[in-house]
């Protein structure tokens, strides 16, 4: 994450979790993903659209389940603009908007399990 997390107070702030809390929730975040990548790709796969291997091509701004989780949790705990989301997280605008519906999904799956 573009913001530097220095102790478990800030991470509580920024986050609404405690680094604890985080470390104890990222096992199911990490299952949930890794289930929809899956999913993500027999579809590309059976539709014919799928070009490359999982793993394959550019990796993202939030290179670690754990950056994408405090990305997440950040933009739903201080609800800024993607003006503001982007570059305080290391990202543009575009991007901030194309990865938080992308793993919204995921948190909500993540805090029902």
């Amino acid at each position: 994450m573009g913001l530097q997390i220095r102790d478990d107070r800030q991470m509580k702030a920024l986050t609404g979790l405690s680094q604890a809390q985080c470390d104890s929730v990222l096992p199911v975040f990490r299952d949930i993903y890794q289930a929809t990548q899956r999913k993500t790709y027999a579809a590309g796969v059976a539709s014919g659209t799928r070009r490359r291997k999982p793993g394959g091509g550019s990796q993202g701004k939030r290179p670690t389940l754990a950056e994408k989780l405090r990305f997440v949790l950040y933009a739903y705990k201080t609800y800024p603009t993607f003006a503001v989301l982007g570059p305080q997280c290391a990202m543009g605008r575009s991007n901030a908007n194309e990865n938080l519906p992308q793993l919204s999904p995921i948190l909500y799956d993540t805090l029902v399990d």
